[in-house]
């Protein structure tokens, strides 16, 4: 649930871009390409991510001419002095980056000595991108809680000094991928906001208008999936830059390269939007109140992906309402949003009850944050309660949610919209919980053996197997009244019914050695699962069993896809080791589309009421017993 709060407001939010914008062609007199690959890689990156010019806080001898923490301390006294607050005024100053100059102290530590401040309460934040509104939220709660009257937040990054020519020296130019795509993506600066009591009178960015801070979501999936970004780690290995033997075999290994895994970031998008519906479906956010929406994107590639999934929600915010300063300020990690919100209130005007919601993703380890800020007359009273009535908004029919992620909303037929609502949090929880059991964390580290893939492929193929049986089951315990399910299920079934012969020759090819099928068993997770389906499946009409399909075929198309460049990247595999799991990302999409056709017509036969109730507690035990399959396959 969001932090609300009902006594702050923002007076004042200012920015330090250091010395002059760097245009794309410029970029080389800063951060050359290394070689022939590295240049076109360059131009790959540039020509996606739509960034014209950047400013950069080196020099193009490499010397640093504005440091992380003296941009940072710019960009509070830009805040103070708009405002005409003396620094002895401010109680509470948090910071939020990536890093500072120094490993240790933290940079509000730093910033603090910069300005020469007195002594006030300090926060650092370290993190990437959501750092910045991580700030912000501290120096909130400390005015909310009576604390302070006047707090400041300020976000500052300097990625340029690990961009440097110079810093790839000792390295093979040779360099992957993952530590070139940053390279053309980042860029340097500084974003500070001013933070005070609702009853303090202070000059404001817009004459007569303050924004009042509504409250503040963010949510960490650190837990679920493996490291996207990082800065401090080879791309081989875990192993961290302080368990070398020196900086220098440290840097030699490429682990103190910054590094971004571009085949996660969809995920990232995902889990997003998903906090989004749930802002929506629990009465934070009404999109048609949102007057301008202020995304954090790394690149404009990314900005249709987040405009598709939120059209995809039904919750579409209109283009004309989207504000971004990337093209102009580049991308500035943690300082991002404040720069863009200082920019925004420069260059807008806005008028009271318009609503600025602000949405942070963070690909470090997966991060996701939004903030609505409310514009309102100086001199407006304060609102009686800034938290939404949740039980009372979420069961109007405004606030139902027309998502649900195993597929995509558009191609559903109408008649759906409660059922893909309720469904949708089951599918999340249980995608979240798969990707923390022992399994899929040893994926997570690199630490999976061959011996764990066979064992997930030994433990998997019965159960495969009895797919198609089970179903057949079913198909022969509906009545008459469903015969249209019943054929549709049984051209399902049809399909798959040799799936689990593409998995066990996968297994023999990675090494398994058993050589009948016979001498498989499921483990006591997939043996739990098989029982439930099977007696569900011999049970009279029994429907609820769509619910399992929507599972496990959701676990075939958002699950496995992102198994397999993990597995790859793991263990010495032959592409005849993981045929099944190439053919089951890529053709569960289309079996999904075919299950909504069969709810559909369940729905249409049914004469109970009771439909879309036993199809939401199927998915939610076969959730559960799926999850303890995964679970049991590491045990020994």
């Amino acid at each position: 649930m969001p932090v609300a709060f009902e006594q702050v407001v923002i007076h004042q939010a200012q920015f330090f871009m250091p010395g002059e914008p760097v245009d794309n062609e410029s970029m080389d007199r800063f951060i050359a390409p290394l070689n022939r690959l590295s240049g076109r890689i360059k131009q790959r990156i540039l020509a996606e991510n739509g960034i014209r010019q950047r400013y950069y806080a080196i020099g193009e001898d490499g010397a640093t001419r504005w440091s992380h923490t003296v941009m940072a301390a710019n960009a509070v006294r830009a805040c103070l002095q708009e405002a005409g607050l003396a620094l002895g005024e401010v109680g509470l100053l948090a910071s939020g980056s990536s890093g500072g100059d120094l490993l240790m102290p933290g940079l509000a530590n730093a910033v603090q000595g910069e300005l020469g401040a007195p002594p006030l309460e300090v926060h650092s934040v370290h993190g990437i991108c959501a750092a910045g509104v991580t700030a912000l939220q501290a120096a909130a709660q400390g005015i909310e809680l009576g604390a302070h009257r006047h707090g400041v937040a300020v976000a500052s990054e300097m990625p340029s000094r690990l961009f440097r020519r110079s810093r790839f020296a000792s390295q093979d130019y040779q360099a992957d991928f993952d530590s070139h795509f940053l390279r053309w993506m980042l860029s340097d600066g500084a974003g500070a906001a001013l933070l005070s009591h609702q009853d303090e009178v202070l000059p404001t960015a817009q004459p007569g208008l303050r924004l009042r801070l509504r409250w503040i979501h963010q949510k960490s999936f650190s837990g679920d999936y493996p490291v996207c970004m990082q800065l401090g780690a080879g791309r081989e290995s875990s192993r961290s830059h302080l368990d070398y033997d020196s900086w220098a075999q440290a840097e030699q290994a490429g682990a103190l390269a910054l590094r971004q895994d571009i085949r996660l970031l969809p995920h990232l998008f995902d889990i997003g939007i998903h906090e989004y519906v749930k802002l929506v479906r629990d009465g934070w956010v009404d999109p048609a109140r949102i007057s301008h929406f202020l995304c954090h994107y790394s690149s404009e590639k990314f900005m249709p992906v987040v405009a598709d999934l939120l059209e995809q929600a039904g919750l579409a915010i209109p283009a004309e309402r989207w504000y971004s300063n990337l093209r102009w300020r580049g991308n500035t990690g943690a300082a991002s949003i404040l720069i863009m919100l200082a920019e925004f209130l420069r260059d807008r005007i806005l008028k009271p009850g318009e609503q600025i919601l602000c949405y942070i993703p963070e690909s470090g380890r997966f991060m996701t944050a939004y903030m609505l800020l409310e514009a309102e007359a100086c001199d407006a009273p304060a609102p009686a309660l800034s938290r939404p009535a949740v039980q009372a908004r979420a069961a109007t029919p405004e606030a139902q949610v027309d998502i649900a992620p195993p597929h995509d909303p558009d191609d559903a037929p109408e008649g759906l919209r409660e059922l893909l609502t309720r469904l949708a949090p089951i599918w999340h929880d249980y995608r979240s919980r798969v990707w923390r059991t022992p399994l899929l964390r040893s994926l997570h580290d690199g630490t999976i053996g061959m011996e764990d893939y066979r064992k997930w492929m030994a433990d998997w193929i019965p159960q495969v197997r009895e797919g198609a049986k089970w179903m057949r089951e079913a198909c022969d315990s509906l009545s008459p009244a469903y015969a249209p399910l019943a054929e549709l299920i049984r051209l399902h079934a049809g399909e798959e019914q040799d799936d689990f012969r593409i998995l066990f020759e996968d297994y023999r090819q990675a090494g398994g050695d058993r050589t009948d099928i016979a001498q498989l068993a499921r483990n006591p997770g997939g043996e739990a699962l098989n029982a439930y389906l099977h007696a569900l499946a011999a049970s009279r009409d029994p429907i609820g069993l769509l619910g399992a399909i929507y599972i496990i075929e959701g676990t075939g198309q958002r699950i496995v896809p992102a198994l397999l460049p993990l597995l790859k990247s793991s263990l010495d595999l032959d592409p005849s080791m993981y045929r099944f799991l190439h053919y089951h990302g890529q053709n569960d999409e289309h079996h999904l589309a075919r299950w909504l056709m069969a709810v559909e017509l369940a729905l249409d036969c049914d004469d109970t009421g009771r439909a879309e109730q036993v199809i939401v507690e199927t998915a939610r035990r076969t959730a559960a017993l799926y999850l303890m399959q995964f679970q049991y396959v590491k045990e020994s």
